[in-house]
């Protein structure tokens, strides 16, 4: 098996002390305020605002996810993973939902909340369920990224898995914890950085490798049984291998996807991100800057895949001998189940003496001299495991030097995510849980200290929950389409219809999500439609029978959040009260945010596809879809940029107060 040089082994040692003393030095400045400690003290530029959501939503774990769905199915793998990781949201951030959540002068979208519903005991009760829900979902993703994590540094050192994990964990909560937003933002450029070189010398790796894009089709072909693996048009029906066969009909899984992300998108912009930027423009620039940083992650990922097809049509010649390694295994550990396969792979190439003689045996004869190199390959069910695809790769092809700097761009694009997920989750906790509900006066001190002990409690709820992850699709696809589809309706109908009040948003948080929990508990392999139609009809019912049931909120909290938010939707009796010159501005504005979000959508798309085409040489398809580009880039220059540019860089005063504790 292939390791890591010492020179690989010291840049990455080089690099986590560099983020450990860079937290430390941060520390002073962050523990002024919670203002500052949460949000930069809302004075970071734009750019470094784009630049820590490029590195928050470029996860360690997601790569390997869509590597592996590229490794499967080619550049059509982009349309399975609308389900979220096109992060097509950013399109409605970029538009309008950031800088209309920007305008509240809130620090988290469960203070927002009493901004929007007004400071009564419901309205309270809706932040405090709000940031439970907040939480959850941060403890789940960073459970998600536990078991990416686990399955990625399983490959480079010899230590059970969950133990590296544990402890690269617990190192840069470290970092975390004393750092806070200032520590986000400065390690998340330099992180940045990493990723992006990193991008650049994978994509020149594959792109060398391949002849041209009939060959790689033919070594893909054997490698996948896709016929079609360099085609970027989605096909009504794609084979695909044990425990993906839902997948198979990719052009209907994209569909309901980008249903999905529709729904979601609308109802986003909740983030520190956008709280903290300095003006509405901002907000819209910080996105722009995002989505051009993030295009580079599929040139990269498609490497990768490319770099995959190659390394595995090397490595397994014939597809039986991975069946047969399985079948070894199982037959050695007959009640092994999905969860443990990768631990146990692990032990066995580093530990062969501690395992049966007779299966050692077995697989250096059906694998061959370097068994221990191909056995993380090989999946549970007896295929080349797609999963593993990017840390085989990384380990068997990259060079070194250059193996132990992407080593670190991945355990960069895992921290940069890992670090704002616990930031915001501990936001929710300090702010609207602990300072708002048990401790009002309690002294600045106190209440980062609270935040600290929030971190550790969240890392580590994260990490048990990892452990018993089965695969890391399996857990992200519930994230996806189960608990957050139980969150959509409130998400959404807050920010569009004046009927939506606090016992609305209540019934719907607590009927979708409890109904995503127990399908989860109930029936974990439920298909993820199914999945996220149950999760969103409860929420959508919740949501709307509990605003009819209740009364509206009053007209005087609706009015301020009308007025100073600019909405469009289903405002009527607030709509009316709006006249004159500013009527007109307001419809103008929210006219061209309608129309931007279809040309960003397909400027987006494009964008991340375009360059895949390059990287496996199918160049016709790349001039197929250079004229939708230059169609989204003109829309978007007609409908958002001329417009922002008009506006120029100054925006209104932010309205809010400090939060003067719970209503009595």
């Amino acid at each position: 098996m292939s390791t890591l040089s010492l020179l690989d082994y010291a840049i990455i040692v080089a690099y986590l002390l560099a983020s450990l003393v860079l937290g430390l030095l941060m520390n002073r400045r962050a523990r002024s305020s919670l203002e500052h400690y949460f949000l930069g003290g809302r004075t970071v530029p734009w750019y470094l605002l784009g630049v820590m959501g490029m590195a928050n939503w470029f996860d360690l774990t997601g790569t390997m996810i869509i590597t592996s769905f590229l490794f499967m199915l080619g550049p059509r793998g982009l349309f399975i993973e609308f389900r979220g990781g096109a992060v097509l949201i950013l399109a409605f951030m970029l538009a309008y939902t950031g800088k209309w959540h920007r305008r509240s002068g809130c620090m988290t979208a469960a203070e927002w909340g009493i901004y929007r519903f007004g400071d009564n005991r419901v309205a309270q009760g809706m932040r405090l369920l709000n940031a439970v829900a907040a939480i959850l979902t941060a403890v789940m993703v960073l459970a998600y990224l536990v078991r990416g994590a686990s399955l990625f540094l399983g490959m480079f050192f010899p230590f059970p898995p969950m133990y590296t994990t544990l402890a690269l964990l617990l190192l840069t909560t470290i970092y975390t914890m004393g750092s806070g937003f200032y520590g986000v933002i400065l390690t998340d450029l330099i992180q940045g950085a990493i990723i992006l070189v990193s991008c650049v010398v994978v994509s020149l790796l594959a792109w060398h490798q391949v002849p041209d894009a009939a060959g790689l089709a033919a070594v893909a072909r054997q490698v996948t049984g896709n016929p079609d693996w360099t085609s970027w048009v989605p096909a009504l029906h794609t084979p695909m291998p044990p425990g993906y066969e839902a997948y198979s009909d990719v052009l209907l899984m994209a569909s309901f996807y980008l249903l999905r992300n529709v729904l979601a998108g609308m109802g986003t912009g909740g983030e520190s991100r956008f709280f903290g930027a300095r003006s509405d423009r901002d907000c819209s620039l910080q996105c722009l800057q995002q989505g051009l940083m993030i295009s580079l992650r599929w040139p990269l990922m498609i490497g990768f895949a490319v770099l995959g097809v190659f390394f595995v049509a090397r490595q397994f010649p014939s597809t039986d001998v991975v069946r047969r390694a399985a079948e070894a295994v199982h037959a050695a550990y007959p009640s092994l189940t999905a969860a443990r396969w990768s631990d146990v792979l692990n032990d066995l190439v580093n530990h062969p003496d501690r395992h049966p003689a007779a299966l050692v045996h077995q697989l250096q004869a059906g694998l061959g001299a370097d068994w221990a190199g191909k056995l993380p390959l090989v999946s549970f069910t007896g295929t080349v495991n797609p999963e593993q695809i990017l840390p085989a790769v990384l380990l068997n092809v990259i060079p070194s030097g250059l193996k132990g700097l992407i080593v670190v761009a991945m355990f960069a694009a895992m921290l940069s995510c890992k670090n704002g997920l616990v930031n915001g989750a501990c936001a929710y906790f300090t702010k609207d849980i602990y300072q708002h509900f048990l401790r009002p006066r309690a002294s600045n001190a106190e209440l980062i200290g609270a935040s600290y002990a929030a971190t550790l409690a969240i890392v580590i709820g994260a990490f048990l929950i990892g452990v018993a992850a089965s695969s890391i699709n399996d857990l992200w696809g519930w994230i996806a389409m189960g608990l957050l589809a139980g969150q959509l309706a409130p998400g959404l109908l807050r920010l569009y219809w004046w009927r939506c009040n606090a016992w609305g948003c209540v019934g719907g948080l607590v009927l979708g999500c409890a109904g995503a929990i127990t399908q989860r508990l109930v029936l974990p392999g439920l298909p993820e439609v199914q999945q996220f139609i149950f999760a969103t009809v409860l929420s959508f019912a919740g949501t709307i029978i509990a605003s009819l049931l209740t009364a509206p909120t009053p007209m005087p909290v609706l009015r301020a959040f009308y007025r100073t938010t600019r909405p469009f939707g289903w405002w009527g009796p607030l709509r009316d009260e709006v006249t004159g010159e500013a009527r007109v501005a307001m419809d103008l504005e929210n006219r061209n945010d309608i129309l931007t979000v279809p040309f960003t959508l397909l400027w987006q798309v494009t964008l991340f596809l375009s360059p895949m085409m390059l990287i496996i040489k199918n160049y016709s398809a790349f001039w197929c879809l250079l004229p939708l580009f230059l169609l989204g880039a003109v829309g978007m220059y007609a409908f958002w940029w001329r417009p922002l540019q008009a506006r120029g860089p100054g925006d209104q005063p932010l309205p809010r107060a400090p939060d003067p504790g719970p209503a009595a």
